[in-house]
């Protein structure tokens, strides 16, 4: 899988250079004094794709730039006891799945790359403020109108607004909106790479035939069942998104490979290099987007590599408690 490793970094990294080298400069929206105000923001939940696009941003963008980092977790009355003091209401975000592996990829980043300042916003979403937006969300996403959509939509809406706590120290966050008006998104990864649970279904069902036939499927229907909607969500606060997977020379690349370069199904458990006592660890990764788990690994990024994929089922718990509202 090296060869297919290698390519996929090089169009990697040509799609992010041309989508994020030449952002304008925008006034910063803080502190009038701060020397160079984040031009780049990232939906970051801390899974896979979001964090190899930061990771990869990296290398692209000058050191003394900051990027930031925006983290949504939801309050969720299905889920989480009440608060009884500030304490408890902390906990109560930072329990949620999403901000957990946030910070988690957020401090592996901040180790690999050392010399970039990560602005890590911490956006805490009380369930009253879900509600209150959510006649509003639900019609941004129209003609979708499932729970996964509204879940969907609901973090993307809270992220692109772009208001939350920056956690400057350890144990010192402060109020703080990014002024960065892009915003990068792993859309495509799972479709491309073979990442959701019903790819690992189709292969054990119908082994690659039916695992191909799911991916053309995905594929197939993001632009109808994706992209117009997470647009139009992300753009209500005056952003865009940038689906730096979705580049027209990686999508072209991804869609004539081997199903074996880009996933891991069906790999004996132990490969050539483990019998040669040369592997180094990657050959044990999940097969499911398993090309570019090994591009975290190759970029050190080994703990994000190692995450195995989680489905978003607290937020369908909430899309399904706020749609009986």
């Amino acid at each position: 899988m090296a060869p297919a490793v290698s390519r996929l970094e090089e169009l990697l990294r040509e799609s992010l250079s041309q989508r994020i080298m030449c952002i304008p400069d925008t006034p910063s929206a803080n502190d009038s004094t701060e020397p160079r105000a984040p031009r780049l923001a990232i939906l970051f939940s801390g899974g896979l794709d979001c964090t190899v696009l930061a990771r990869m941003a990296h290398d692209v963008l000058p050191h003394d730039e900051p990027i930031t980092l925006l983290n949504v977790a939801f309050e969720n009355p299905r889920v989480h006891k009440p608060a009884t003091d500030d304490t408890d209401n902390q906990a109560v975000y930072e329990l949620c799945p999403d901000r957990m592996t946030g910070r988690t990829s957020y401090a592996e980043l901040q180790h690999v790359c050392s010399q970039r300042d990560w602005r890590f916003v911490a956006i805490n979403i009380p369930y009253t403020e879900t509600l209150d937006h959510r006649q509003k969300v639900i019609a941004l996403m129209y003609p979708h109108n499932t729970e996964m959509d509204l879940s969907i939509s609901y973090a993307l809406y809270f992220a692109a607004r772009g208001a939350g706590f920056l956690c400057s120290k350890p144990a010192e966050t402060y109020p703080y909106t990014t002024c960065a008006r892009v915003l990068l998104s792993g859309l495509g990864a799972d479709e491309l790479f073979g990442g959701y649970q019903r790819h690992a279904t189709a292969y054990n069902r119908n082994g690659f035939p039916g695992l191909l036939d799911e991916l053309e499927l995905d594929v197939s229907r993001l632009g109808k069942r994706n992209l117009g909607r997470d647009d139009r969500v992300i753009s209500y606060w005056g952003k865009e998104a940038r689906f730096p997977y979705l580049d027209e020379h990686l999508l072209a690349w991804a869609l004539d490979a081997p199903v074996t370069d880009k996933c891991g199904f069906g790999e004996l458990a132990v490969n050539d290099a483990a019998a040669n006592g040369e592997a180094d660890g990657s050959e044990s990764l999940e097969p499911g987007k398993k090309v570019l788990r090994c591009l975290a690994w190759k970029l050190g990024m080994k703990g994000v590599a190692k995450e195995r994929k989680r489905a978003v089922r607290v937020y369908e718990r909430l899309a399904r408690c706020s749609l009986a509202n």
